[in-house]
């Protein structure tokens, strides 16, 4: 019973990482870019550029340059951004 249960453990876990490789991959629309330097305090969609954070939502000061957000393509330096972190 023990090995049927582990066997039955291994394929969900498979399964679930694989949808979830599926997941990832959809995050970002062709449509979209990132763009350094507009992201509000705590706004960010993403880890930083310089590696200080690793999560969305974490930025401590509005407009930092290392923290981005997605936009529409074509609309970032409209906002004020950069398409490439500029210290």
């Amino acid at each position: 019973m023990n090995q049927k249960l582990i066997v039955s453990s291994a394929l969900a876990g498979l399964i679930a990482m694989a949808s979830a490789g599926n997941t990832f991959a959809e995050d970002k629309p062709a449509s979209k870019e990132k763009c350094y330097g507009i992201a509000k305090a705590g706004k960010n969609d993403c880890a930083n550029a310089t590696g200080t954070h690793s999560c969305a939502g974490q930025a401590t000061t509005d407009k930092a340059p290392e923290e981005w957000n997605y936009v529409a393509k074509g609309t970032c330096e409209k906002l004020g951004g950069n398409l490439a972190f500029k210290k």
